[in-house]
């Protein structure tokens, strides 16, 4: 691990004319906001979980037991099949990350982004039209793999 470098000389060198363009900022903040796709997806999926019609089909066992139970969230709502679906995009993403990390490095920022942007058409389509909780699982998959392969490029945008 690099330690701070101290210099004599007071002023700082620059490479080149050191502006921030509306150019610069534009690529800053889309780069920036890379990680706010966790967050979002913590919301929704959260608030989802939560929706009376969405655990009657797709998890009928913990829509029942939320009906009957008067305790806490934690119990109306420990099922492997609902951490399953919550949990299986957050690991997609790990994995898609490393992934990511290569594709990225061996063809580049476009042609991850393209890939992020196949994983997350297909994630959406299996979603959207999940009959069952196996297809809603898989879309979940292939929203973490859009998830991890996305936010690898901002990383290396930044570093830049």
């Amino acid at each position: 691990m690099a330690g701070p470098v101290f210099t004599l000389d007071s002023s700082p060198k620059i490479d080149g004319d050191g502006r921030i363009t509306f150019y610069v900022f534009i690529c800053a903040l889309i780069s920036a906001t890379g990680g706010l796709m966790f967050g979002y997806d913590i919301g929704i999926s959260g608030g989802v979980t939560a929706m009376d019609d969405f655990l009657e089909k797709f998890f009928p066992a913990v829509y029942a037991r939320k009906l009957r139970t008067h305790e806490n969230n934690y119990c109306k709502f420990n099922s492997q099949r609902l951490q399953a679906f919550t949990s299986s995009l957050y690991l997609a993403a790990m994995v898609a990350t490393f992934l990511a990390a290569w594709v990225c490095k061996k063809y580049g920022r476009r042609p991850t982004m393209r890939a992020a942007s196949l994983f997350f058409l297909g994630g959406v389509a299996l979603t959207a039209g999940a009959v069952n909780l196996p297809m809603l699982i898989i879309g979940r998959i292939l929203l973490g793999l859009g998830v991890g392969f996305a936010n690898q490029v901002p990383c290396n945008s930044l570093s830049l």
